[in-house]
């Protein structure tokens, strides 16, 4: 482990955000521990260097330096949209920070320039739209997809166009890696060995590096911590977080670098490369509150190594080992109220790229993010990694609490939107805290996540709705009451049916996770699934929905025990870093890539209310069976719940 001679006194600690994750709204991981360690009398702050990052390689200063980036690029090797961007630069400079004040909400007006397509230079990423006006005469490229909408929508998805178009410019002339979300996300995703982080982080740095570094150097002199917490939700976040690292490793030597969140606790439970602890000095597992407090008390002195709480350190003989020294965690009561508190609310971007309605909350307009209780209730889908903390360890609240944390951030914020991210929030809680909401006259807007189960009523539905229920998802997963069976799910496919019903019914947009590739999935029962899901949408059940393809891990009972789902398991390739994503062998023999291109084609038509009535074998591009699914299956469902 580095020397840390910095931390021995009081410890003040800087949670930083890494790219990337959400440009709309904070990642809510630094605003729950920066709270918690407040209410303990700690001194800590935060900052949010993914959005920092984009508003700075984007700002006219920015671009005038990737300008030089591209123009030392041979004329061979520039490709046509950096051509494209070094033709229009003068266009670009000029609006780009209009662009970004618009889509923060700064200046509204400017969307009749931007809708008028006059404003903003056009890019590769434009050409996407003359796909609208293919039946339509004298279109716009818009008129289809936002024609009822409005003048916001559609000036903001033109801005958010205009930013891709950038994006990419990036991409192509500077790190063929940069994405806005995903960013290097290949070289940390089911990376088994530590070799291509290891190699990106020895080369010299790019404008991106370059830029990153500036960054987290003026947080660090802004701040003036002891201990650096960085936070990985995804493996589009590792890259970046270990270039943070990197930088204030080499300036600030004596600091304590600490590396959480989602993606360490899922992949990085078995950590054995001692390489990662040239970048970082602890890496912690699960809820950070108590390895936290632990990890401070031995900076300061007042307690050993070997008492640490969920934590990998490097060992005096080289060596990554683990320490967790038994202590109870700190119960979801007691963690505190987020705070956002020195994050830029003002400056993240409303974008509107997609036109699926569920990732428009995911994108568009920025949300308090909340947990209503830890873990999850129901933790047996066998897809799921019920065998770790964050879906293992349930845990609750009382409404009154969460109805305190929910109006101290509205006056901390002025923002009334909340996203509860539950993986599945309880429908007693809600229940419960729908109830305080409306007792207390508090008038939020929120949406979440939940199980599609017998418990929500058309009468819960309702007094959700009345406490500012706005939008649900739930996983619907394989619409097959066999699969479902199979993974655990506790739902039956009729029973969804009433439920989503219930909710559209009480004017809340009900959204569907759904996958394929399941184990032992047909192509009888792709075919089967994608008709219930038809029918769905026919019956306005559902309003939004999204396929995807289903990932073993090894921490879920089917990478558990493989033989009860009827599959094999492919040997992990051998490394020390990272192991969750695992492969396996169906018997079935089902070619899913072919059946996948013919889900999403079909589900995105049918949120635009196209074709909903067609056979749904009219999608695939191979042959597959007829349906076995009576047409009026879910209808009948409908009238049998009644």
């Amino acid at each position: 482990m580095s020397a840390i001679t910095d931390s021995a006194a009081g410890c003040r600690v800087l949670s930083l955000i890494p790219p990337m994750t959400q440009l709309n709204t904070p990642y809510p991981s630094t605003a729950y521990l920066t709270g918690f360690l407040r209410s303990r009398g700690i001194p800590a702050a935060q900052d949010d260097l993914a959005l920092k990052l984009v508003l700075r390689l984007l700002s006219r200063p920015g671009l005038l330096r990737l300008r030089e980036v591209a123009e030392a690029l041979p004329p061979k090797k520039r490709s046509e949209r950096v051509a494209a961007f070094l033709e229009q630069f003068d266009a670009y400079a000029g609006t780009v920070e209009r662009a970004f004040s618009f889509l923060q909400g700064r200046d509204p007006t400017l969307a009749h320039r931007i809708a008028s397509r006059g404003l903003l230079p056009e890019g590769p990423r434009f050409q996407q739209l003359d796909a609208y006006d293919a039946d339509e005469e004298g279109g716009d490229g818009l008129a289809w997809a936002f024609g009822a909408l409005g003048l916001q929508d559609r000036a903001k998805h033109l801005a958010t166009l205009y930013l891709d178009d950038l994006a990419d410019v990036l991409r192509e002339a500077v790190d063929g890696r940069f994405e806005f979300v995903r960013y290097a996300e290949s070289l940390a995703a089911a990376q088994a060995s530590f070799d291509p982080l290891a190699d990106a982080l020895a080369a010299p740095l790019n404008l991106i590096d370059e830029t990153l570094r500036d960054l987290a150097l003026e947080a660090v002199e802004l701040h003036k911590p002891n201990v650096v917490l960085l936070s990985v939700p995804f493996p589009g976040s590792v890259y970046g977080a270990l270039r943070i690292a990197q930088a204030v490793k080499a300036a600030h030597p004596g600091l304590a670098v600490v590396l959480g969140g989602g993606y360490v606790n899922t992949e990085l439970r078995e950590l054995r490369e001692p390489r990662v602890f040239d970048f970082v000095d602890f890496v912690t597992l699960d809820a950070g509150e108590r390895p936290l407090l632990a990890l401070l008390e031995h900076l300061q002195g007042r307690r050993s190594k070997q008492r640490l709480v969920r934590t990998f350190i490097r060992d005096d003989a080289g060596a990554a080992r683990y320490v967790n020294f038994p202590e109870p965690d700190v119960p979801f009561a007691e963690v505190g109220t987020p705070t956002w508190d020195g994050l830029p609310l003002g400056q993240y971007l409303s974008l509107l790229d997609m036109l699926n309605p569920m990732h428009r909350l995911w994108s568009d307009g920025r949300w308090n993010k909340l947990t209503v209780a830890h873990g999850c209730y129901w933790k047996k889908c066998s897809f799921c990694d019920v065998s770790l903390d964050y879906i293992a360890r349930y845990e609750g609240a009382e409404a009154s609490v969460l109805a305190d944390r929910i109006q101290a951030i509205v006056e901390e914020t002025g923002q009334t939107g909340f996203h509860f991210v539950d993986e599945a929030a309880p429908p007693k809680a809600l229940k419960a805290l729908a109830t305080e909401l409306l007792r207390r006259d508090l008038r939020i807007s929120w949406w979440g996540n939940v199980r599609f189960e017998k418990t929500f009523t058309p009468e819960l539905c309702e007094l959700l709705a009345e406490s500012g229920c706005i939008a649900i998802s739930g996983g619907l997963e394989v619409a097959s009451d066999r699969l479902l069976k199979l993974m655990n799910k506790g739902v039956s496919v009729a029973q969804v049916a009433r439920v989503t019903r219930a909710f559209a019914e009480s004017g809340v947009m009900v959204h569907a996770y759904l996958m394929y590739g399941f184990p032992t999935q047909t192509a009888q029962d792709t075919v089967d699934a994608l008709e219930y899901v038809r029918q769905l949408f026919e019956n306005g059940c559902i309003h939004s929905g999204f396929f995807h393809r289903f990932a073993c891990t090894v921490h879920s009972p089917v990478g558990l025990d493989p033989q009860a789902f009827g599959i094999m398991l492919k040997p992990l390739p051998e490394g020390a870093f990272a192991r969750n994503d695992v492969g396996f062998i169906d018997p079935t023999g089902t070619d899913h890539d072919a059946l996948g291109r013919a889900l999403k084609k079909a589900i995105y038509n049918f949120m635009h209310g196209n074709l909903v009535e067609a056979d749904v074998r009219s999608w695939f591009d191979v042959r597959v069976p007829k349906s076995t699914v009576p047409k009026s299956f879910i209808r009948r469902a409908l009238e049998q719940g009644g």
